[in-house]
């Protein structure tokens, strides 16, 4: 059955103006169809199409599916966007099927890209959300300088990867199973000595994400899983 993302579908029986626009050009879909939709807040609904014109796709909801999270606490990870957006964009894609709760784009000392669009990266997430079946849409935020980031109060763990020499943990060993975390990447050429200094004074913890050296999404990725493999441990 195909999924549409309604993310006012409690208060509005009607799906936006692009889903409709898929569902009824694209898919060929009409009154009477059966469809599923997903508000992006942790709910799925049945519904079957009850008027379609023009632009305009009009549902009647006949089922109500709250959704139990995969995963415990919120996860949020901070990097510094790729150069190529392609590669920024892959991992907004796999980060979603995979899981986590929100995504903010650091403007770093040696961020090599200091403009992001976001309204592309929310139509990946959407799509990556639909497609993996999740009932949570990640918040995906601008582009923020990285000082006013790490300045924020964050409830849970924080911590900070990069590749200075130094004592580290693996982040695997140092996070919390079922804790809240946010978790900081830096761009190509890593975060400047002064930006790590910062983000340790306000509380990061420093950690490694092993032997291997990662481009930026690959790291962030890591970071996504080691979180998602955590959560499921803790459930065992």
């Amino acid at each position: 059955m195909h999924v549409f993302y309604t993310p006012d579908i409690a208060v509005s029986p009607e799906l936006p103006e692009e889903e409709a626009g898929h569902c009824l050009r694209v898919l060929r879909l009409g009154v009477g169809d059966e469809v599923m939709l997903a508000d992006g807040k942790g709910t799925f609904y049945r519904a079957a199409i009850s008027a379609a014109s023009g632009k305009r796709c009009q549902v009647r909801v006949t089922e109500t599916l709250p959704q139990e999270p995969f995963w415990k606490g919120r996860f949020h990870l901070a990097m510094a966007p790729t150069k190529n957006m392609d590669r920024t964009e892959w991992l907004a894609e796999k980060a979603t099927e995979m899981g986590f709760d929100e995504l903010t784009f650091l403007n770093c000392r040696f961020s090599e890209r200091k403009v992001i669009k976001t309204e592309r990266i929310e139509k990946i997430v959407v799509s990556a959300m639909k497609q993996s079946l999740k009932a949570w849409k990640p918040v995906v935020n601008e582009l923020t300088d990285f000082g006013a980031f790490v300045g924020r109060d964050f409830p849970g763990q924080k911590f900070i990867a990069h590749c200075y020499e130094g004592e580290k943990p693996l982040l695997k060993e140092a996070l919390e199973p079922g804790q809240d975390a946010v978790l900081l990447i830096g761009p190509e050429g890593d975060f400047s000595p002064e930006e790590v200094a910062k983000a340790e004074a306000a509380g990061f913890r420093a950690v490694s994400l092993g032997k291997s050296r990662l481009r930026t999404e690959t790291a962030a990725l890591v970071g996504v899983m080691t979180f998602q493999l955590k959560g499921e441990s803790s459930e065992r």
